[in-house]
């Protein structure tokens, strides 16, 4: 602070050495003033110039330091000074007006989620009656093909659920004991006409059965992985889904696909938001959306996220879930 007040006061400084500098040639070179100490009256002048520095420096950053205190802005210092006052009424008006604007953005923000959300469900009525038509079809190969398209649009319009509910996360979870057989069977099923079509099988191995964690959204967590695996995979090969318990102690659950692969220039990007990379460049139904919702739902559950991955050989990404204490933490903040 006192560096940055000296820096500022720059002006004051080099105007009293101007004027030490003159006073001394007045005093060297004037001839009435040979019997004058110089010495002195510079020792006297630079003393008295440095004790109205350090005054006027503990008097000024008073104000500058409360200000850096009050970080929320709550309670502005009121100041001393007419100018210190007529900064602290300034910012009290730029702060009204930003809170105005920011409760603004607030409640567009919450009108345009309503809106995301009651558009989503309208949808779901029709993409419903669309199922039951398919159902209906005699053809089966054209009925695959409808089926894996119908699948198509379900999730993205899942996906668009979720990313709208995510702020919200905190609000809207419940820690369980969630049984992952269940969980992954079902979401499998989910999965059946697209995978049936590209002739994609499982394999499933849990040593570990259940978690403590949101069924909710992890079942969320669990569908972005297994699509992405069945996107990614090539025809005719299995994706192998295992948990099983670390050397400290959580609980590992892995969705190992073999399939294209991610570069290792793509791989610290895959959570970015709208980020596709090379391989989801070659895929025109990738978003970019799917991994970045994964790792954000994942964050706020406390669930870590762990990639492997190689070229032409697949890819492999495993949930760590929090311990029972961990979690403990989570559900408290």
């Amino acid at each position: 602070m006192f560096l940055t007040y000296m820096k500022e006061r720059k002006a004051w400084i080099l105007f009293f050495i101007g004027l030490q500098i003159w006073l001394n040639i007045l005093l060297t070179l004037d001839i009435a003033f040979q019997d004058v100490a110089i010495l002195y009256i510079n020792l006297v002048y630079i003393i008295t110039f440095l004790l109205f520095i350090w005054w006027r420096y503990r008097k000024e950053t008073t104000y500058y330091k409360e200000l850096e205190e009050s970080a929320t802005f709550d309670s502005l210092p009121k100041g001393e000074s007419s100018f210190e006052k007529k900064i602290t009424s300034i910012m009290e008006e730029l702060i009204l007006v930003n809170n105005e604007e920011l409760n603004q953005l607030k409640v567009e923000h919450l009108e345009e989620n309503d809106r995301i959300l009651s558009w989503i469900h309208e949808v779901k009525t029709p993409l419903t009656g669309m199922k039951l038509l398919i159902d209906a079809v005699q053809e089966q190969p054209l009925q695959e093909k409808l089926e894996v398209e119908w699948l198509r649009v379900h999730l993205l319009l899942d996906q668009q659920l979720h990313h709208t509910r995510l702020p919200s996360l905190e609000k809207d979870y419940l820690v369980e004991s969630v049984p992952l057989q269940k969980l992954i069977h079902k979401e499998i099923i989910e999965l059946q006409a697209w995978c049936m079509q590209k002739g994609i099988g499982f394999e499933i191995e849990l040593l570990q059965k259940d978690v403590l964690t949101d069924q909710k959204w992890l079942a969320f967590i669990l569908r972005q992985l297994l699509t992405n695996a069945v996107k990614y995979s090539d025809s005719d090969k299995e994706i192998h889904v295992f948990s099983k318990k670390d050397e400290s102690g959580h609980t590992i659950l892995t969705v190992k696909d073999f399939g294209s692969g991610i570069t290792k220039a793509d791989l610290p990007r895959i959570f970015e938001k709208s980020f596709t990379g090379k391989t989801g460049r070659n895929t025109a139904a990738s978003t970019g959306m799917g991994l970045y919702l994964t790792k954000k739902a994942a964050d706020k559950l406390g669930i870590r996220i762990i990639v492997d991955s190689k070229i032409d050989e697949g890819s492999s990404f495993s949930l760590q879930f929090p311990l029972k204490n961990e979690m403990s933490k989570i559900t408290s903040r």
